[in-house]
């Protein structure tokens, strides 16, 4: 029996502006994301019954139709008419409801898995095309790395430079509804975030403009909901932290710290402050 083990990363947002409402009613976005090395893994096996066998070591976790993970398998094996069944565990190891991809990251790896398990050779626009209807971060987490997002998330180009920065993570105990963000948009008001600067200062490797073009159009909302959001940003600055910026809808801030030893100050400053704290390298 042939096991296949997939891994999928965490994101942050570098980068997240939203440019303006769609006729379809979805907001026009453009992001740069990136991968951190603090990943869930999906495991697959070939069942003989045709059945899905979901599991996980995560207790907050739905084992049915409400996990992506699930919805890719069932949506996968009626697209392909596969007759056989399989067996998914996922070690879940990324927080969940934390604004850092771990659902579509865990969609997206399970992508990956089944079309090796059952050799369905699909080519990339496949898996994007199976992926956008899951959620608009798959197409992006199929292939994961440095990249600038468009669109509704169905347009991912990768970005050429060498990023490599110590992250620190830390996912307050709450979370925050990724819609109701959105329903708060006011594109009139919204804080703009020049994307395009932050692209160029990624490709030059240039640091010091890297951490000056970050922002999030999203983050004043989410501030707004829970002012806590700020003060986590803030005791990262004061400990050293190069940059601090609140990753998708949140809750979760990361810091950018050029030295491990800066990251290590930021880790002690935040472990009394919140529980869960993750010094991790960007991917």
């Amino acid at each position: 029996m042939v096991t296949i083990i997939e891994r999928a990363p965490a994101k942050i947002n570098l980068g997240l502006d939203v440019q303006g409402k769609r006729p379809d009613g979805y907001h026009e976005l453009s992001m740069v994301m990136v991968s951190v090395d603090l990943c869930d893994y999906v495991t697959v096996d070939h069942l003989d019954e045709d059945k899905i066998d979901f599991s996980s070591n995560c207790s907050k976790m739905p084992v049915n139709q409400q996990n992506d993970a699930y919805k890719v398998a069932q949506l996968m094996k009626e697209k392909f008419q596969i007759k056989t069944g399989v067996s998914i565990f996922l070690e879940k190891r990324i927080p969940v409801c934390a604004g850092m991809g771990g659902g579509s990251s865990d969609a997206a790896a399970t992508i990956r898995a089944l079309n090796q398990l059952w050799q369905l050779r699909l080519s990339q626009e496949e898996m994007i095309e199976i992926g956008m209807q899951i959620g608009s971060d798959v197409p992006y987490c199929l292939f994961a790395g440095c990249a600038q997002v468009t669109g509704k998330g169905e347009v991912v180009n990768h970005i050429d430079g060498h990023l490599s920065s110590w992250v620190v993570l830390v996912k307050p105990e709450f979370g925050i509804s990724t819609r109701t963000v959105f329903l708060d948009i006011d594109c009139e008001t919204i804080s703009r975030v020049p994307i395009d600067d932050l692209v160029c200062a990624i490709e030059a490797g240039d640091s010091a403009a890297l951490f000056a073009k970050m922002g999030n159009s999203l983050e004043d909302i989410s501030i707004a909901k829970r002012p806590f959001i700020q003060k986590i940003k803030d005791k990262m600055l004061e400990s050293g932290a190069d940059a601090a910026l609140m990753t998708g809808s949140g809750p979760t801030v990361f810091a950018l710290c050029k030295t491990e030893k800066q990251a290590n100050r930021v880790v002690n400053s935040l472990r009394g402050f919140c529980k869960e704290v993750y010094k991790v390298r960007t991917l």
